[in-house]
């Protein structure tokens, strides 16, 4: 028996990357009965066997953390009361154990990330408030903001300061840095799952299938971008109407003269007036002006321009966004200036500048399948100005399908929403029928204005 228990125990410890040489033979033995428990899911039996070896032996194996979690998780899924606040508070110990014990598997930041949300998750048997579940999410935001990536995790952080203003416990600033913190913090974390996804997308543009790895490297990346996506939506509408024209204009025109030279906080100014459409109150120009003189960069550039155009200076404002793009030297960041570009032309409705710089965006970042929609839906939205007949309006359409097969192929999150607008799209082009009518399948359409492309009818 003693001679399986060191075989198996061996086994184990080698798949978790441990020395067995050096361990304890109790601790081999009771490791070796915990893990027989707990992969038979026999949570409760497993109890007793791993708190011996975590007690005694909390360097011997990863599997006292890894599988400890989860015996822990049972325990306070199956109990109440005192009992189960005392396995809480036992599972936030074991995380910090296994910080001191395993670095190199676990990190500060997201150890304090996993117990914010066990608080946020478990707060009334807690007895949690907002303000420590913020202060534990706090902790590692300033202690470790590089392991803080938990989606979940960063989105509670944002959610429990607007909790604490409606309990006018802060101020409404506070809400705004936090929204820009977290904000700033979900822009670089899709910034690295971004740069990780466009290698593999360039792969399967080239018509290279993906190995059985890449692909689960590929789904996971998108899993995270539609998470941080998701995070920013509902973030979006949590801060709901505290960031309001009717409460930015006057908070920011009190805290202008105590700012007006700090780039950071002018730039947040900014881009909240932008994003919320307050651009018409003359602080904006002032915040705009302020910003560029303080930080000139393409961000500033940017912003000038679409105050230009709004004052009606369309050529001005071109060459300001032109040298907003130009200004760029980060790779991913220069796609995005690029997208932003894109955007800002198509609401004057410059269609064709507006598709280059979708297109030297995707060049850029390959996997920026929101630049094919905006592609798609100017295409859709140009169908009776660019064709000439009933027949060539609605082939259009097909181009618009086209570009919105391309997002949903490139970008797995928003390919749902790309797969659905791309079949209305197609519901839009000339039927089976009308192509039977016109007997033009497999003929080529020339697509004139803006667009200047050709479709080819598909064959019945």
């Amino acid at each position: 028996m003693k001679t399986r228990i060191i075989l198996v125990v061996a086994a184990f410890l080698f798949g978790f990357g441990q020395s067995f040489a050096q361990q304890d033979e109790e601790c081999m033995t009771n490791l070796t009965i915990f893990t027989d428990y707990y992969k038979s899911q026999k949570f409760n039996e497993a109890y007793g066997p791993w708190m011996k070896v975590r007690s005694k032996c909390p360097k011997f194996n990863r599997a006292i953390y890894a599988y400890g979690e989860k015996i822990l998780k049972h325990k306070i899924e199956n109990s109440t009361g005192t009992e189960k606040v005392g396995y809480l508070n036992d599972l936030m110990k074991l995380w910090d154990e296994a910080v001191v014990n395993f670095p190199s598997h676990y990190t500060k930041g997201g150890v304090l990330s996993d117990k914010g949300e066990l608080m946020y998750d478990y707060r009334q048997d807690l007895k949690a408030t907002n303000k420590q579940i913020y202060d534990m999410l706090d902790r590692a935001y300033n202690e470790d903001l590089e392991n803080f990536k938990s989606p979940r995790a960063l989105y509670i952080y944002f959610s429990t300061v607007v909790d604490m203003h409606d309990a006018k416990e802060v101020e409404v600033q506070a809400v705004f840095d936090k929204y820009d913190d977290v904000s700033d913090k979900i822009s670089k974390e899709t910034d690295n799952y971004t740069l990780l996804m466009n290698p593999l997308v360039e792969k399967e543009e080239a018509g290279t299938a993906l190995t059985s790895k890449e692909q689960q490297y590929k789904t996971s990346y998108e899993s995270y971008l539609e998470n941080y996506n998701n995070i920013s939506t509902s973030m979006d509408t949590k801060l709901g109407q505290l960031a309001n024209c009717e409460v930015l204009i006057p908070l920011y025109k009190r805290d202008f003269e105590a700012n007006k030279t700090d780039s950071e906080w002018l730039q947040r100014a900014v881009s909240r007036m932008y994003n919320k459409e307050c651009t018409e109150d003359p602080l904006y120009t002032t915040l705009v002006k302020a910003y560029d003189a303080a930080a000139p960069s393409a961000d500033t550039k940017y912003f000038v321009a679409n105050l230009l155009f709004s004052q009606g200076k369309t050529s001005e404002g071109n060459k300001y966004l032109d040298e907003a793009y130009e200004l760029e030297t980060d790779p991913l960041k220069k796609a995005k200036r690029a997208y932003d570009i894109g955007k800002s032309l198509r609401k004057k409705g410059q269609y064709g500048s507006a598709r280059s710089y979708f297109q030297k965006a995707l060049s850029l970042s390959p996997s920026m399948g929101r630049a094919y929609l905006e592609i798609a839906q100017m295409y859709a939205a140009s169908a009776n100005d660019c064709g000439d007949t009933v027949f060539n309006k609605r082939a259009v359409y097909w181009l618009a399908a086209a570009e919105a097969r391309k997002a949903a192929k490139v970008d797995g999150s928003i390919s749902s929403y790309a797969n659905q607008l791309a079949a209305s799209y197609e519901g839009k082009a000339p039927s089976r029928q009308d192509i039977f009518g016109c007997s033009c399948e497999g003929t080529t359409i020339r697509i004139g204005c803006w667009i200047g492309m050709s479709v080819t009818v598909p064959k019945l």
